[in-house]
């Protein structure tokens, strides 16, 4: 049996005969010339308890990785806080992430909050990535979904 190959746009697995991606719609190159390409990376950005500023450094790190091994979303764990508030880490790392947006670094990204199967942005990420369901099952405000 054959394995899966990857869409080309949003990383889905396919059959290798599709043509056409049923969950983007992008057509695909040949078969032939797509090789499998891992679609999901978790990165515990609050291990070791670092400062705000290793936790920032890890992440440039991890999204220039993520980047160059093929990786289409970044499952970033930076917790919520000791305070009942929301911790530095946290705050700052989503301070970050809609800088990179707004610059075009990054694609989208989706606070763990808002994985409520309510919201509309939890619905087409589950559409797009099916292998997110898991991730975005219940509400988390400690972590956040990286869409590279």
């Amino acid at each position: 049996m054959a394995l899966p190959l990857p869409c080309t746009v949003c990383g889905n697995d396919l059959d290798q005969a599709a043509v056409r991606c049923p969950f983007c719609g992008a057509e695909q190159e040949a078969a032939v010339s797509r090789s499998p390409r891992p679609t999901l990376r978790t990165v515990n950005l609050e291990k070791g308890l670092p400062t705000v500023a290793q936790a920032l450094a890890r992440l440039r790190q991890e999204l220039d990785v993520a980047r160059a091994q093929g990786f289409r979303v970044l499952l970033l764990i930076h917790g919520y806080g000791s305070s009942g508030e929301g911790g530095a880490i946290r705050a700052e790392v989503r301070r970050q992430l809609g800088h990179l947006r707004e610059q075009g670094r990054i694609n989208d990204f989706l606070p763990g909050e808002q994985c409520d199967r309510r919201t509309g942005r939890r619905r087409q990420l589950a559409k797009r990535f099916p292998f997110l369901e898991p991730c975005l099952r219940t509400p988390n405000p400690g972590i956040s979904l990286v869409i590279l």
